[in-house]
């Protein structure tokens, strides 16, 4: 099998792991095969040398007219601010439609949808920004809580150190899985991640961007221990249920459904984490009713059940 040609388009005052990460995963491919499986190139709409975050210096290639297998877009301060030009825009479009595929890690997204190719698609990105990225392109389906999504031919990741595990998953399409478990051993990560960003995510920090969506996230956190419906926040907001849940979603990136479950499962935590109470007690607490429903709640957004929260707690105490 031919090499594959893989590249990297990055951007000013860009954080290095957002493309050194998935970079040394399909490096990793080369050296785990004995074989060159990638042919891995830089590359900036200016070319020349880049400027990251951390201050160091990365050489690229000016964009242009060349064909690769897959398009790697990295996040950066220009993407993070939705500033994309009309003429980054156009190459974006042309690469992903003569590209196998496209992706994007982290605020590369925002690159992504810019030039349309989000739209109507599933997507995610850094946990912190996934509201603006929903406020901005409300016609894309953004998953905050996704390590990495993919829809059709378009890959996205979450922020930074998720774009290995994005690695990862387009090595294990190309090459099958004992391959990326390989190169995950290598690398010392996991091949696949357990749980999704809420594990990351501080969760009791979500807000709207309008009062009335502030208030419901409000009543929301001290009602945690009552039934809180949908319909009752909505009521709080004083907004239909279609106008609260289309409002929601646009401030903050998620359902409130599920940002009810996340306010539950993070509070359920911390009384797992700090407390010695019964898990039925903390979760009629948290308004879980009972243990089965926290602990299949906990393995859907953590990844472990509750009693291998407490073990780890009291393993990293002693």
């Amino acid at each position: 099998m031919p090499a594959r040609d893989i590249a990297f388009l990055i951007f000013a005052d860009c954080s290095m792991l957002d493309f050194t990460g998935p970079l040394s995963a399909f490096d990793a491919a080369n050296r785990v095969s004995a074989r060159t499986l990638y042919r891995i190139t830089l590359h900036s709409e200016p070319g020349g040398l880049i400027r990251s975050s951390a201050g160091a210096m990365i050489q690229t290639e000016r964009i242009g007219r060349a064909t690769f297998d897959t398009v790697v877009v990295a996040g950066g301060g220009a993407p993070r601010e939705g500033l994309v030009s009309e003429a980054l825009r156009r190459y974006v479009l042309r690469a992903a439609s003569r590209s196998r595929r496209i992706a994007g890690v982290c605020t590369g997204a925002f690159v992504l949808a810019a030039a349309g190719l989000l739209d109507g698609k599933r997507a995610t990105t850094h946990w912190r920004m996934a509201a603006k990225l929903q406020q901005m392109h409300p016609q894309v389906k953004v998953d905050s809580d996704r390590i990495y999504c993919c829809d059709g031919k378009v890959w996205t990741s979450a922020g930074i150190s998720a774009g290995i595990d994005l690695a990862l998953a387009l090595i294990e399409e190309d090459h099958g899985a004992e391959l990326a478990k390989s190169v995950a051993r290598e690398l010392v990560v996991y091949h696949r991640r357990p749980g999704g960003q809420s594990q990351f995510s501080a969760l009791q920090e979500m807000d709207g961007g309008s009062e009335r969506i502030r208030r419901a996230l409000s009543f929301a956190r001290t009602h945690l221990h009552q039934e809180v419906t949908v319909d009752t926040l909505a009521d709080v907001a004083c907004l239909s249920r279609r106008q609260f849940d289309r409002s929601f979603v646009a401030e903050t990136g998620q359902t409130p459904a599920r940002a009810i479950e996340q306010m539950r499962a993070e509070a359920a935590r911390l009384r797992i984490e700090q407390s010695q109470d019964s898990l039925e007690s903390i979760a009629r607490a948290t308004g879980f009713g009972d243990a089965e429903r926290m602990r299949r709640s906990c393995l859907r957004l953590f990844g472990q059940p509750p009693q291998a929260m407490r073990r780890l707690a009291r393993l990293e105490e002693s």
